[in-house]
């Protein structure tokens, strides 16, 4: 290599280091709107204000101060999801915070114990990030008040009083959240419909793009998940819920068919008249499904459009009379798809109408709505089986776990061997910053410590301006929890000012003067954050060495869902269709994963552009991918059943094994080229198979076709991936893990 060469090699790779700082600044200024709910914020800040007002009117204004803690702590677990969700992880995180306040008062003056509870506590709530955030979420809150109440000189009596007083907090909080479920039972789940079904008038509206994620896939899973509670209900509103999901999931899959022939009518008979046709049709598609998400969210009753669907109507005639006259081609086969798919469209939509509006005879569809609740029993034991899986050194969440609780250890341990007022700050302050990402980490640690300053001088100057007087800090303390809560979720920095200006607060009603509760608290939080980035840094979990697997993991994904859309192409039946349920929803899962782990990689110090735009290329292929069989699974809904292809059944066999083989090279256990099986071949036979002018050959040609061109681009690019990597310096080891 020229030394002109290695001169541009080497500029390059300082500039691609240097747009990570850049990234990296986003990231600490990043101000999440869609996060800030002002409902949340004034229940949860009533919940930590009237506990107080109880207080000093009673003449008990340290109980009301415990309660309200209690308040505070199980604020963090409220959200805008299904009621009956939210209780349960509401109630769940008021009893784990205060059986935390029991044991860390009981074991307070016993050190040692006190260091190995807050040690084993640790390690068990950072396990429990790999169950779901929200479990994550309450281990740490849990953890945060075993340590504040463990530096507590309490008697068993007063500990047990405490934990009593913070559960009925807690309760109180809860019950403020979940107050207008008698009123308002289905009002998040409706909510999320009503942006599903806005989601798809995009959908009629918007040319639909193969390299970049199936369109509202986001919005399906978020009302697949805001419905998954509804499975044991028996209501009549809560079956017509489900339906209206099951509905726009099938409107979904058929608008993108027709969006996708409209492209492909456009770009090979730009001058056919069925494109005219079809764009008025998608126009008016769009504007039904808009009155439908109002309704949906207003849960006003306007009805459908009678001249909208009339005319989607006639459309849909206007293409079957003219697919009758084509002779037989490639656009008498397009223009027959696109007649099956303005067919099925139409009729779901007006069944959606239907099920809106509540006219709909339940008869066929509640029998596939109503599935069976799963056994505590089961649950419970799936629950066990993930944290099993996660006892390894491979898990980021076992790493994260060994990581927490040895800084709790050292934190808690340093915190009693020294004399600084208020040192519980530092081990607490490890657990507010340490996450089991690189930049999670290092952006909290940034913002919680500029945000610790911040909030300590704010509070500082609010004391010099206002007279200290009950009244006045309770007032204060409404409005910064109001802000903590509405506000804070936006941008960690934000919620580190105000939690920092609320605690002093809340320490200042229990007599503790605010000059000695800003020094240490600022102390302590420097010295706690300074901890645990020392600790990531000299163990890191990098997002590099999590890529690979996630990628993998999505084409695990993909191969189940593309075989149970097989399955459900020639074998169909009421077990095949819930398959492909929870495979679709899966993947879609598995699609995000990745698409966030993306996200992450993309702030860490090392971060090449070459290396981003590479996943970003296997990612949008493995999007074609999902396309296609995407594709295929709306097309087999209305196309009539043929005999099956053995040529068919051969390409399907070697999709999977082509995916299976890619996910294994992805791990680091490359299968030799001669095992890859040649995709092209396979279709080559699968066209020669059957007549082309069936509609449901004709389908899973072109759709088999597209599976093609993904795999095998996708292959050369994990093979480039693959040389690579080989070509980097060995990362040490568990660094890459």
């Amino acid at each position: 290599m020229s030394k002109n060469a290695i001169a541009d090699s080497r500029s390059a790779t300082k500039a691609e280091k240097r747009a990570v700082a850049p990234a990296f600044w986003r990231i600490l200024t990043f101000f999440d709107r869609q996060m800030m709910s002002p409902q949340k914020a004034l229940r949860n800040a009533l919940g930590v204000t009237i506990p107080l007002i109880a207080g000093f009117a009673l003449g008990m204004p340290r109980g009301g101060l415990v309660v309200a803690s209690g308040a505070l702590n199980v604020a963090y677990s409220d959200g805008s999801d299904p009621y009956e969700a939210r209780a349960k992880r509401m109630l769940s995180s008021s009893f784990w915070c205060a059986m935390a306040i029991f044991l860390g008062g009981i074991f307070q003056k016993h050190t040692v114990l006190a260091v190995v509870i807050a040690t084993v506590w640790a390690f068990v709530a950072g396990l429990m990030v790999s169950l779901s955030p929200a479990a994550g979420d309450v281990g740490v809150i849990s953890l945060v008040s075993l340590l504040i109440y463990a530096a507590q000189p309490l008697t068993p009596s007063q500990a047990a009083i405490s934990g009593l007083l913070a559960l009925a907090g807690g309760l109180l909080q809860t019950a403020l959240s979940i107050a207008l479920w008698p009123v308002q039972r289905f009002e998040p789940e409706r909510r999320a419909l009503s942006e599903l079904y806005r989601e798809l008038a995009n959908i009629a509206e918007a040319p639909l793009r193969a390299s970049v994620s199936p369109p509202a896939s986001g919005h399906s899973t978020k009302a697949q998940e805001m419905l998954s509670g509804l499975s044991s209900e028996r209501s009549l509103e809560a079956l017509r819920y489900r339906s209206l999901l099951n509905q726009a999931e099938r409107m979904r899959l058929s608008l993108m068919m027709l969006v996708r022939l409209r492209a492909r009518l456009s770009r090979e008979a730009p001058s056919d008249a069925g494109i005219p046709l079809l764009t008025e049709y998608l126009e008016n598609a769009g504007k039904s499904l808009e009155i439908l998400a109002k309704d949906l969210f207003s849960k006003e009753q306007h009805g459908a459009d009678s001249s909208l669907l009339t005319r989607m109507q006639a459309l849909t005639q206007a293409m079957r009379e003219r697919s009758e006259q084509l002779p037989a081609s490639f656009l008498k086969a397009v223009t027959q798809d696109l007649r099956y798919q303005m067919d099925a469209f139409s009729g779901q939509l007006r069944a959606a109408w239907d099920l809106a509006g509540g006219t709909s005879e339940m008869g066929t569809t509640s029998a596939a709505t109503q599935e069976a609740e799963q056994p505590w029993s089961l649950r419970f034991n799936g629950r066990l089986a993930t944290l099993r899986a996660n006892l390894n050194l491979r898990s980021v969440a076992f790493r994260h776990a060994i990581r927490l609780a040895a800084c709790v250890a050292v934190g808690d341990m340093v915190a009693r061997s020294i004399s600084l007022h208020r040192s519980y700050w530092l081990p607490m302050t490890i657990v507010l910053v340490l996450k089991p990402e690189f930049t999670a980490t290092f952006t909290r640690g940034v913002l919680r410590i500029a945000g610790t300053v911040a909030g300590l001088l704010l509070a500082t100057g609010l004391f010099h301006l206002h007279p200290t007087s009950p009244a006045v800090e309770i007032a204060l303390i409404f409005v910064f929890t109001f802000l903590l809560r509405w506000i804070g979720p936006a941008n960690y920095g934000i919620f580190a000012v105000a939690i920092s200006a609320l605690v002093v607060l809340l320490l200042s009603l229990n007599g503790v003067a605010p000059k000695d509760v800003i020094l240490a608290r600022g102390l302590n939080t420097i010295a706690g954050g300074t901890i645990a980035l020392i600790a990531y840094a000299l163990w890191p979990t990098w997002e590099r060495g999590r890529v690979p697997e996630m990628m993998a993991q999505l084409l695990d994904a993909y191969r189940e869902y593309f075989h149970a859309v097989t399955q459900a192409l020639f074998h169909p039946s009421t077990e095949n269709m819930a398959e492909l349920e929870r495979t679709r929803l899966e993947s879609r899962r598995a699609r995000s994963n990745l698409e966030a782990s993306l996200e992450r990689l993309r702030t860490e110090p090392g971060t090449t552009l070459q290396e981003m735009e590479r996943w970003n290329a296997m990612l949008a292929s493995s999007h074609r991918f999902a396309h296609a069989t995407m594709a295929l699974e709306a097309g087999q809904r209305l196309t009539a059943a043929a005999p099956g292809r053995n040529a068919y059944l051969t390409f399907s066999q070697n999709v999977e094994k082509t995916l299976s083989l890619l996910a294994k090279t992805l791990r680091g256990r490359r299968a030799p080229e001669k095992d890859l099986p040649n995709l092209r071949e396979d279709y080559n036979n699968l066209l020669k198979s059957g007549d082309p002018q069936t509609a449901r050959y004709a389908l899973t040609n072109v759709e088999a076709d597209r599976m093609t061109n993904s795999l095998n681009t996708l292959r050369e690019q994990i093979s480039d991936w693959e040389a690579s990597a080989t070509n980097r310096p060995a990362a040490k080891v568990g660094e890459a893990v």
